[in-house]
């Protein structure tokens, strides 16, 4: 089952099932994935089961809501600052090459940078036997909810960016319940955005690089994720593609378990708030970049993966120069 949250021509919020690639179906008196949420740990069932409990008998036409701009992401907090969204890199197979590509380094094991050995790292020990740790990814920060663009909107590049350019990803949505227990609640394909030629420029920038917008959804995939997934990338320029690359994801794809990347997340008390929405991204191998390609203001991405329905579109806007002012009191 596929979920969406999207606003109605009033502006009410609405969380709707998939039906089909035209067609919505409306949950009755649920009004967002994280109320359905909260309903199913209340309840001690599913979210699968808290939305065929209140699916209605009405349907809604999906190519109208996409079109009129009232598509929401998968997940949203009232409170922005309450909704984090963070992420790991280097945990797929391919993905030490393209960083390798990125930043011009030389492979040989005496001479590796410290992006391969964190790729050695996890392709060694990023997989431990079940109820173990493993080694840990290599982890970021992008921003809280504020930062998340609706699929179908721009997606902003600040005026000082030296690059904005899609990372195609899946990324792990969390609920934290009242005891202070992450609870999954599904998967949705994601754009994780990034400033490639900064963080190029010194890996210690990574950490600037990675405090951009991102996109994600718009349907959010309920259950279990496939341990392979196929999905392809795209980059258009004045309504023509000038990229297009598949990705691969999923277990079978990766270096490390997601139960992993998820131990090394939320190890952390800070990010086991009751009440708080998580969205964290697993990372990727494949970039434009990578490719040589430079995105400019106007460019669309798409990014598609058959297990999570209809594409994420994202339009690259560079935001005006605002001027930095700090007051002293």
């Amino acid at each position: 089952m596929r979920l969406v949250q999207y606003k109605d021509t009033a502006g009410a919020q609405h969380v709707a099932v998939v039906e089909d690639a035209k067609t919505l179906i409306p949950l009755k008196a649920v009004a967002s994935t994280r109320e359905l949420a909260s309903i199913a740990i209340s309840q001690g069932v599913t979210m699968i089961e808290a939305a065929k409990a209140r699916l209605g008998d009405t349907s809604v036409d999906y190519d109208e809501v996409a079109k009129s701009g009232r598509l929401l992401p998968p997940i949203t907090h009232a409170d922005p600052a309450h909704f984090l969204v963070t992420g790991t890199g280097l945990t797929h197979l391919g993905s030490a090459s393209a960083r390798a590509n990125m930043h011009k380094a030389d492979n040989k094991a005496a001479d590796e940078t410290d992006s391969m050995k964190m790729f050695r790292m996890g392709v060694e020990g990023g997989k431990p036997k079940a109820g173990a740790p493993g080694v840990q990814p290599e982890w970021f920060y992008k921003g809280d909810g504020s930062v998340v663009a609706n699929p179908g909107a721009d997606i902003p590049s600040p005026s000082f960016a030296l690059d904005g350019s899609e990372e195609p990803e899946i990324a792990a949505i969390y609920v934290i319940d009242p005891e202070g227990t992450p609870v999954r609640i599904g998967f949705a394909i994601g754009n994780e955005f990034s400033d490639h030629v900064m963080e190029r420029q010194n890996y210690l920038y990574l950490a600037h690089s990675k405090l951009r917008a991102c996109a994600m959804g718009p349907e959010l995939l309920l259950g279990d994720l496939p341990s392979h997934v196929e999905g392809t990338s795209r980059l258009y320029r004045d309504g023509k593609v000038i990229w297009e690359k598949p990705f691969l994801s999923g277990e079978d794809n990766m270096s490390h378990s997601l139960a992993n990347l998820e131990y090394h997340h939320f190890k952390y008390d800070l990010f086991c708030r009751p009440g708080d929405v998580h969205a964290h991204f697993f990372g990727t191998a494949t970039l434009s970049f990578a490719d040589g390609i430079k995105t400019q203001d106007g460019d669309e991405f798409e990014i598609e993966a058959a297990p999570f329905g209809r594409a994420l579109r994202n339009r690259l806007k560079t935001q005006a120069e605002r001027k930095v002012t700090i007051r002293s009191i």
